[in-house]
């Protein structure tokens, strides 16, 4: 039987550099027009639970789409893709990575396992729960964002590089086509990119996703403000802002936005900030791009990829994108 290999991590994002990234964002988000704010400070430890809540709502759909793709497929990704070192983007607890790594094992080229994820704590408690569970597996865990640290991502083997949940979607046109660049130029002739993105399709279908009848995705939403008022010194009344979703039939994705129900002044007192909203003003706080799969291959095209394979959970509601460099 073999032994358990002690996870390493490697941190290239400290929490002063998550304090500066935020203060920068609500500075610059908060006195444009019309008002926007990135939606990775949704996820604090309240977030991050409203978010699981959402999940196993039956109006969203597309963690359970995107499961039974891999559930039905793993091992026909990892075959076709010949790769023996699995790299999550956003690994979080690293659920969905454990239905690769099943399936790698199986086929007998599991190597090694790279997380990484913006949260420390999360990641490491991850990482050893994984070094505990697979005896042998070497875990190199890696505290960064995908925007800034992917030339740290440690090289070697054939990495199988997943960027799954539909991720991609929050990213606009411009930052997706950087995305892409940026990633291919750090990935040799071998490795491959596991990408997982929702597909259009009926329009009621998807805002019902996004605004669901218990309300919860409306608390997920205003969770972002508590975060302001806990870490930036905020004054905001969250019950004064609305939850909508809307579909954005030009752009093809679902915008998230809180509406200011009346006139308010709302002070940020860490960056001596004084903020004014209109009855009826919009803050937007998320965007979800839904793709067709011929426009998802011509736009991975312009990035430097090559789609090889494809994989379409049942109705066509979700897709796993397995492409190369070049």
């Amino acid at each position: 039987m073999n032994a358990v290999v002690e996870p390493t991590i490697e941190v290239h994002l400290s929490p002063d550099d998550l304090r500066r990234a935020l203060e920068s964002d609500v500075r610059t988000g908060l006195t444009a027009r019309p008002k926007s704010l990135p939606p990775v400070y949704f996820y604090d430890e309240r977030g991050s639970r409203l978010f699981d809540a959402i999940t196993r709502l039956p109006e969203y759909f597309q963690t359970r789409r995107e499961r039974s793709i891999l559930d039905a497929n793993a091992k026909d990704i990892v075959t076709s893709t010949d790769t023996d070192v699995l790299v999550e983007m956003g690994a979080g607890t690293c659920e969905k990575s454990r239905v690769l790594l099943d399936a790698m094992l199986s086929h007998g080229s599991l190597h090694r396992f790279v997380p990484l994820d913006v949260s420390d704590s999360t990641l490491w408690e991850a990482a050893n729960a994984v070094a505990r569970d697979y005896p042998g597996l070497v875990v190199r865990a890696v505290v960064g964002d995908f925007h800034r640290h992917l030339d740290r991502l440690p090289d070697g083997g054939r990495r199988l590089i997943a960027f799954l949940g539909g991720t991609i979607g929050n990213l606009d046109p411009e930052q997706r086509h950087a995305f892409y660049r940026k990633l291919v130029s750090v990935m040799s002739p071998d490795d491959r990119l596991l990408l997982g993105t929702d597909l259009v399709k009926d329009r009621r279908r998807l805002v019902l996703a996004y605004d669901d009848d218990d309300g919860v995705t409306r608390e997920f939403n205003r969770n972002l403000l508590h975060v302001l008022n806990r870490e930036l010194g905020a004054d905001f009344e969250a019950e004064q802002f609305e939850h909508v979703a809307r579909w954005n039939e030009s752009d093809s994705r679902i915008e998230m936005w809180l509406r200011s129900s009346l006139e308010q002044r709302v002070r940020i007192a860490d960056l001596d900030l004084e903020l004014s909203y209109g009855a009826g003003e919009e803050m937007l706080t998320e965007i979800s791009t839904k793709f067709s799969v011929a426009g998802l291959e011509a736009e991975l095209g312009e990035g430097g990829f090559s789609v090889e394979s494809t994989w379409v959970s049942s109705g066509d509601e979700f897709l796993l994108t397995a492409a190369r460099p070049g």
